[in-house]
């Protein structure tokens, strides 16, 4: 990719990110705690990485708005139509992981 020109590289780099959202999107039987379990992050993440990406460049872009954007639909609206409640189990999976990360970095 170092061969291609910033415009040209962003382009690409921003149509695979609409491609992830896409594909999130299509798959909305993936929960975020799983994507956390697997992957340390979540469609949440991707939100707050958006706001932080405008905040760097100085552009107002809120959380909410952020979150609708990746969602898809409003934030509230898509946790009442495609997130149940954590199970015990994927709760303990996230706590072992998120352990594992602490050590790993002790």
């Amino acid at each position: 990719m170092e061969q291609l020109d910033k415009q040209t590289r962003t382009e690409l780099e921003a149509a695979a990110f609409r491609r992830l959202l896409k594909h999130l999107d299509d798959n909305r039987d993936v929960q975020n705690i799983d994507l956390m379990i697997l992957a340390d992050f979540c469609r949440n993440c991707l939100s707050k990485w958006l706001v932080t990406a405008a905040e760097e460049r100085h552009v107002e872009l809120d959380l909410e708005s952020a979150r609708e954007h990746v969602y898809g639909m409003p934030y509230s609206e898509w946790k009442a139509h495609h997130q149940p409640p954590a199970t015990e189990e994927q709760l303990k999976a996230l706590e072992a992981r998120q352990k594992a990360r602490e050590n790993a970095s002790s």
